[in-house]
């Protein structure tokens, strides 16, 4: 089965201002049934969560359905999915429940592939305990992990590996379940940032191997928030500083204040969404996102082919840094001699969105050691299609013979 593109695309309003937008690692467009889910659900009626009246059933319903769509996609239990903020939040969060446990002497251990969300969390965790920091190392000529490195990062005093799922630099996937294989061997547990990984795989979490998986809905179509899945019986061993009068029960001990409803309604609309891209002739949620996940991921990986020939043909004009053999659709390019936030701004000139920057992963970043102070992005995402491939292609041919 293939993937309707242009039945697809037609979802998006947003499209039909001509932008090609390859910003899809920094945040993706959302169809027009997220919209309207957030916009039937906050004119509700509405009222905080109960079972007396019809507003208060409405709040439980889209608390109670976006735990369970959140379930159905990463392969995890609805009793263990976690709201928040974003997946920032979530892991300031945890790695303050998570620090309650450490001692001077125990050790932690962080990836410099990762965005600084799950890095500098645990790192400032540490300090305030006296505990360890380790590293894990990737090859910045291959962009691959160093397996060197994690086998002397990881010890008998581990206590927590933090490891990405995808880099939303690069696009590398580093090999999380032999990663996570080795720190269960040694009693650790595993926080997997799965932000950039979400929106192009089909996740399974107990696969990966993932104590912890955060994620973020609006990189895969959905609104801005953030969402950590757990087993609930780990959760229950956490006890978060919290309201007096809040509720113990898990997982709602771990979420503050009054949920956002309409969010969380938008967040299980994507879901939906992506579950009908291209289910073929599977039945039931979970089944139909795992199927269509596979097709999504086939047209993605195919416009980055397409893409990745086209830079080829720019010759030494241009330097890609993605290389990782297993990765996302997300391109990391500079420009000896240019700038890249030069190029992202040529791009923009012609409605087309490729960000330059270091998109917060400040330790890949500095690990490249690149000439420039920024690098262009070119995130594939579900709706980019051949004629937005062609006008990248084309803009960017005419930016490095300017």
């Amino acid at each position: 089965m293939t993937l309707d593109i242009a039945a697809f695309r037609a979802q998006f309003p947003a499209l039909l201002t001509g932008t090609a937008y390859f910003d899809g690692p920094g945040g993706t467009q959302a169809p027009a049934v997220v919209g309207a889910a957030i916009a039937d659900t906050i004119t509700g009626p509405l009222s905080n969560r109960g079972f007396g009246m019809g507003s208060e059933r409405n709040a439980d319903s889209a608390v109670s359905a976006f735990r369970e769509a959140m379930a159905d996609l990463l392969g995890a239990h609805p009793g263990g999915v976690v709201y928040g903020r974003s997946a920032t939040q979530l892991t300031y969060d945890f790695s303050r429940h998570l620090a309650k446990t450490w001692q001077p002497g125990d050790e932690v251990v962080v990836s410099r592939l990762d965005h600084d969300s799950n890095i500098r969390p645990w790192l400032q965790a540490a300090a305030a305990v006296g505990a360890t920091v380790r590293w894990i190392d990737f090859d910045p000529d291959t962009t691959e992990i160093d397996e060197a490195s994690v086998a002397t990062a990881i010890t008998e005093r581990t206590k927590l590996v933090a490891i990405t799922a995808a880099s939303n630099l690069l696009g590398t996937k580093p090999p999380v379940r032999r990663i996570a294989h080795a720190a269960h061997m040694v009693g650790a547990l595993v926080y997997v940032d799965g932000v950039h990984y979400t929106a192009h795989a089909a996740v399974d979490v107990k696969a990966l191997g993932a104590d912890f998986f955060a994620c973020s809905p609006y990189k895969f179509l959905g609104p801005h928030c953030g969402v950590l899945v757990a087993d609930p019986e780990l959760l229950e061993s956490l006890q978060p500083d919290k309201l007096l009068p809040s509720t113990n029960a898990v997982p709602e001990r771990f979420e503050f204040g009054t949920l956002p409803y309409e969010i969380m309604a938008g967040a299980t609309a994507a879901v939906d969404f992506l579950a009908a891209a291209a289910p073929g002739a599977a039945t039931g949620r979970r089944a139909r996102l795992l199927a269509s996940a596979h097709v999504v991921d086939e047209h993605e990986q195919a416009l980055r082919s397409r893409i990745e020939a086209g830079l080829a043909e720019l010759g030494d004009a241009v330097v890609l840094h993605s290389k990782a053999q297993d990765r996302t659709p997300t391109l990391l390019v500079t420009f000896p001699g240019r700038s890249s936030a030069n190029g992202y701004r040529f791009l923009a000139d012609r409605n087309i969105l490729a960000p330059a920057g270091s998109f917060y992963a400040y330790e890949a970043f500095r690990r490249l050691d690149l000439e420039d102070s920024a690098a262009l992005r070119i995130g594939v995402a579900p709706y980019n299609n051949d004629d937005d491939v062609d006008r990248l292609l084309a803009a960017l041919g005419e930016f490095v013979a300017s």
